[in-house]
């Protein structure tokens, strides 16, 4: 009965660092992570490189109203 305790024991042990291992999940994260960066470096560079659009109102009497 003691062997089958321990061999227990043991298959929890081994199950239990198995589970509580490293799965990638970080490496993961960071990649999103630095792709997302590099996305939104792009997106601003983009965006910089468009004309700006001037927007011109008309300001007439109600423009005092304010």
């Amino acid at each position: 009965m003691k062997r089958v305790q321990l061999g227990a024991f043991a298959a929890a042990l081994m199950m239990s660092s198995l589970v509580m291992a490293e799965g990638g999940g970080d490496r993961t994260f960071e990649r999103m992570m630095a792709a997302n960066g590099r996305s939104m470096e792009l997106f601003v560079a983009k965006e910089q490189a468009r004309d700006p659009v001037v927007v011109n109102e008309e300001k007439g009497d109600r423009a005092n109203d304010l």
